[in-house]
């Protein structure tokens, strides 16, 4: 309904002076005399568009009834025409519903403003809202045409003129009727081009799509065939009632058999002298067009009568002079059998010219139209074409060339051939920032971290991201590469390895997901306060496993951000990049593998040395135990001089000595194994990643 809306300037009466004041009745009057009397129309507003496109629509309609006048008149019987006027009753009450939007149309340009010609030297021009002004451009242009267009002409010759006619026949009534038909329909299909190029000039183009575009033209050729087959028709009619009347007129010299005009009507059938006439008279002979023997020829009004046209009904007549123009204007009237009846000749003329112009310039907008469809296919396969053409004279591997192929025809299925960046560039920074954010905005938010930032800078962030594809099996970045823009992955699988630099022993490597990125060291980078002008190198290799959409963002646009929007020093920005990021999550499990490690190997050395310190403990206790032993022997080989016992406790001291120096041996050989064991199992250390330093932008702040 907004569509329709009308688009309305008020009038100032005070700018004419013949136009009186506004009227003061209060409520509901007062407003519908201030929007029809006192309120102008833009000529590119919604109501005037809205109207233009139903007005041409139904011009098609009155130039399709128009021509419906001529299948009037038929043969009724043996030599005689009659009028079907229940047809006519029907084609009239169209052709009057026609006739008042042709005048509602009228109306509209009395109350369209149109552009001052002395206007237009920039831009699109002053509009003159003066009604009286409106009123006599108007009468001085297109008045007349419209009003010869709007005259119901026809309606008043069959329903008044020729009924108040005496002696009418059916003769009389079909020329005149066909006459005034011809001749009105020259301004009504006048109408057309005019209406054609405002709707152009106000929307760019008559039909939005391509498919609209080629029914209209095959519409409009459709149109000429009918009109042609109509004329074909009421022509044939014609031709018949010249043969009746010439062989009538012959009797009638010869003063054998009477042969009144009035017998040529159907109305005269039931007649006693129209039943004897007929029995006796040889018009019916001598106008037979089946007979090829006979003094008159038919030419190409012939088929009318062989095939019994003219007896039949409304609609199989129509549906054969139809099929009879849209075979002569395709063909250019080359399967025409003409007399030389001049009247044939000229009208076989007509169709050759009118036949080729229509099918130039009909069919040919028609296959411009259908052929706008698969323009950008064509585009393609002639790209794809020279693309292998390229590929064979280079002598490039098989294996790349199909990875370029792919390559070309995945990007094909996902923009179709659509430059979108060229779209974006010639539409105002308004426009682009309302698409890309309406492009993005919901993808980026399913990126984790950006979920985080404020709609300002995801504004800024959409308005500068650049949509990428890749195929399978290609490398994003290779370990020590530059990063030159940083991906945020919308669909696919890509595999993101590193070797610590190339290090022996070292390796990982994890799945992004949609949802994650890659290319951080550009996002570190940039943060740098004084970074330098050189990329950072990437430490790590991407390799996408499928298909692959995703968002880049440039090096440039990041530094930008990371300058202009402060946000992004924030320390709550910091672990969040920390947490999403991949390398930083690599480190830190490097890290924790590291420190397990180390925490692993001091407990065991530290269970060791409470290992040897027990046994050195009771080593002492054990020595303590002999020296008591000993001192107790000394007294008693005091008191018993030549007691055995001496020599045993002497060799149990030696033993105990060897015994606790095999044990030492023992210990210090399973803390050296320990050692090794613990340094096969180091993990190589991994770098801690680089971070950024705020120290100075926090001073300047």
């Amino acid at each position: 309904m907004n569509r329709i809306i009308p688009s309305f300037r008020h009038f100032n009466p005070s700018s004419s002076s013949s136009a009186p004041p506004p009227p003061t009745v209060p409520g509901i009057v007062t407003n519908s005399l201030l929007l029809w009397r006192y309120q102008i129309l833009v000529p590119d507003s919604d109501i005037v568009t809205y109207w233009n496109h139903v007005f041409l629509v139904t011009c098609l309609i009155a130039l399709f009834i128009d021509p419906l006048y001529f299948f009037l008149p038929y043969v009724g019987g043996p030599a005689c025409l009659q009028t079907d006027n229940r047809m006519g009753v029907i084609i009239t009450v169209f052709r009057s519903i026609a006739d008042l939007f042709y005048l509602l149309h009228m109306i509209m340009k009395f109350r369209t403003a149109f552009v001052a010609p002395s206007s237009r030297v920039f831009g699109r021009g002053e509009l003159v809202m003066d009604a009286g002004e409106i009123a006599r451009r108007y009468l001085r242009s297109d008045f007349v045409i419209d009003l010869a267009a709007l005259l119901p002409l026809p309606q008043i010759i069959i329903w008044i003129v020729i009924p108040a006619t005496r002696n009418s026949r059916a003769d009389h009534a079909n020329n005149t009727l066909a006459l005034i038909v011809l001749l009105q329909y020259i301004p009504r299909a006048f109408q057309i081009f005019p209406l054609n190029r405002r709707i152009i000039k106000t929307t760019g183009v008559v039909a939005k799509s391509a498919w609209a575009g080629a029914i209209y033209n095959l519409l409009l050729y459709v149109l000429a065939s009918h009109v042609l087959g109509a004329i074909w028709y009421v022509c044939s009619i014609t031709r018949q009632f010249s043969c009746w009347k010439a062989e009538c007129t012959k009797e009638n010299a010869a003063k054998v058999l009477a042969c009144l005009p009035s017998f040529l009507d159907c109305n005269s059938l039931e007649l006693p002298e129209r039943q004897y006439w007929s029995n006796v008279t040889s018009v019916l002979a001598n106008c037979d067009a089946r007979n090829s023997t006979l003094d008159f020829k038919f030419g190409m009004f012939a088929d009318a009568f062989t095939n019994d046209v003219a007896s039949q009904n409304f609609v199989v007549k129509y549906l054969y002079c139809l099929w009879w123009g849209i075979r002569n204007l395709s063909s250019y009237g080359q399967t025409l059998d003409t007399s030389i009846y001049l009247g044939e000749t000229v009208f076989c003329i007509l169709i050759c010219i009118l036949g080729l112009i229509l099918f130039s310039l009909l069919i040919g907008n028609m296959q411009t139209s259908l052929q706008s469809l698969t323009v950008r296919l064509e585009e393609w396969r002639v790209k794809r074409r020279d693309t292998e053409e390229w590929m064979r004279h280079r002598q490039l591997p098989q294996g790349l060339q199909d990875r370029i192929l792919q390559f070309v025809q995945y990007k094909w299925l996902a923009t179709r051939g659509v430059d979108e960046e060229s779209i974006l560039q010639s539409l105002p920074l308004d426009l682009r920032r309302e698409i890309q954010r309406h492009l993005c905005l919901s993808l980026v938010r399913r990126v984790p971290f950006f979920s985080q930032m404020d709609d300002q800078l995801l504004d800024a962030i959409c308005e500068r991201l650049v949509s990428f594809l890749s195929t399978k099996d290609t490398f994003l970045f290779r370990e020590g590469d530059p990063v030159n823009e940083i991906f945020f992955i919308i669909r696919g699988q890509l595999e993101s390895s590193t070797t610590n630099g190339g290090r022996s022993g070292f390796f990982n490597s994890i799945t992004l997901r949609p949802g994650d990125f890659c290319g951080e060291e550009l996002l570190t980078w940039a943060l740098m306060p004084n970074s330098s002008a050189n990329l950072p190198t990437s430490t790590r290799t991407v390799l996408a496993k499928s298909e692959v959409e995703a968002f880049a963002l440039q090096a440039e646009d990041l530094k930008f951000f990371a300058h202009q929007f402060k946000r992004l020093q924030s320390k709550k920005f910091q672990h969040s990049f920390r947490y999403y990021s991949h390398q930083w999550r690599t480190w830190g499990a490097c890290f924790i593998q590291s420190a397990w490690r180390r925490y692993k190997k001091r407990k065991l050395a530290k269970e060791l040395f409470e290992q040897e310190s027990s046994f050195y403990y009771m080593s002492g206790q054990y020595d303590e135990y002999e020296n008591k032993i000993a001192d107790e022997n000394g007294n008693h080989e005091r008191t018993s001089p030549d007691n055995p016992n001496i020599d045993q406790h002497l060799g149990a001291t030696i033993l105990a000595s060897k015994f606790a120096t095999n044990t030492r041996k023992i210990s210090n050989q399973n803390a050296s194994v320990i050692d090794s064991s613990s340094n096969s199992l180091k993990v190589p250390q991994l770098f801690k990643p680089d971070e950024p330093d705020f120290s100075v932008d926090h001073d300047k702040v």
